[in-house]
């Protein structure tokens, strides 16, 4: 595999043409969570997602590690997919993690990632990470987009309060 600038590029329009499949479902994880811990969180919307793909895509460190990533799940296949299962959670989780942002939101997206890689399916025919890659992006997403009550206010361990 090779990346360069253009596939880079390729792959932030992949990303970005993926928001009919990954808004549903990030909208579908926030509302699980949601009435899992007894809060309201605002709902993701198409131009929101696309801004967010953006945002990663322009930091070129971070986006070159993204687009290999996004790569090696799409055409991450195993016969009988099991043995597979170990390395595709690996780099979803990972891809997720990258996606959320720094810490405290890393550890939340790539926890995330389990939840809502329980909820996402692919289709037969499709490879083995590919569900894996949908679930990254919508983990990673939904917990870099705002919505979430805790993260529109101040910390109360915020030194200047």
């Amino acid at each position: 595999m090779e990346i360069t600038p253009a596939t880079v590029a390729q792959e932030q329009e992949w990303i970005a043409q993926r928001a009919d499949r990954i808004v549903p479902l990030i909208n579908s994880v926030r509302s699980n969570l949601g009435s899992l811990f007894g809060t309201e969180v605002d709902e993701v919307t198409r131009q929101q997602y696309r801004r967010a793909v953006d945002e990663v895509f322009a930091d070129g460190d971070l986006a070159v590690n993204v687009a290999a990533l996004v790569v090696l799940l799409r055409d991450l296949d195993v016969d009988g997919d099991y043995p597979g299962f170990v390395v595709d959670e690996l780099l979803g989780r990972e891809l997720a993690g990258m996606i959320a942002g720094q810490q405290p939101l890393r550890l939340l997206g790539e926890a995330t990632f389990h939840f809502a890689d329980v909820h996402v399916h692919g289709g037969e025919t499709e490879e083995a990470g590919r569900d894996d890659l949908d679930a990254a992006l919508t983990a990673g997403f939904q917990t870099r987009l705002p919505g979430w009550e805790w993260t529109a206010r101040q910390s109360p361990f915020d030194p200047d309060q």
